[in-house]
């Protein structure tokens, strides 16, 4: 078997990109996101999205557009010669009661499966402390809070949703983020 890797799991909406939090049909990368993604890219960590889109399972949006998308955003990074090396997606909500909506950890046990992810030297990036800074905790991954999307609301009025836990570290964005995993790898 390969030796275990290290991936950065990256939150979609609100950490990548933008347009709507919860409808994926708009969502475009923010300028600086594409790089922080080539930068992962050339220092072999893996780029895997992990994200929540419960629009889904409320009949909003099919997992056939949701699909669409994401070709179409694969195909925007391949372009500038970027990549994710997978997408993991939670089409529930929480009536669900699914394994794998953030912060629970089952979107994480099927890609660490499917690729061999060292979870103790890997990073979860994103801009809601209630899912992605307790996925982090959850997983035995450092946890990087972004200030973009609702970053800047969950370090303040929504800070209780993650009152016991704390992130590793807080950017302003993705690329910041990324850049202070390469600076402390």
């Amino acid at each position: 078997m390969d030796t275990c890797r290290r991936a950065v799991f990256l939150d979609m909406q609100g950490t990548l990109g933008g347009n709507g939090v919860d409808d994926i049909s708009t969502f475009e990368f923010y300028p600086f996101a594409i790089n922080a993604i080539k930068k992962l890219n050339q220092n072999k960590l893996l780029a895997i999205v992990i994200t929540n889109q419960s629009n889904i399972s409320r009949g909003y949006i099919s997992q056939k557009d949701f699909d669409e998308k994401m070709n179409m955003l694969n195909l925007v990074l391949s372009k500038q010669d970027a990549y994710l090396d997978d997408i993991y997606c939670c089409p529930h909500t929480r009536k669900d009661q699914c394994n794998c909506k953030k912060p629970l950890t089952g979107l994480i046990d099927r890609a660490m499966k499917e690729h061999n992810i060292d979870l103790k030297h890997s990073f979860v990036i994103g801009d809601m402390g209630m899912s992605d800074i307790v996925l982090a905790s959850n997983i035995g991954a450092k946890g990087i809070l972004v200030l973009t999307g609702a970053g800047k609301g969950s370090l303040s009025e929504y800070r209780d949703t993650w009152a016991n836990y704390e992130a590793d570290y807080i950017a302003d964005n993705v690329l910041e983020a990324v850049n202070w995993i390469l600076d402390n790898k």
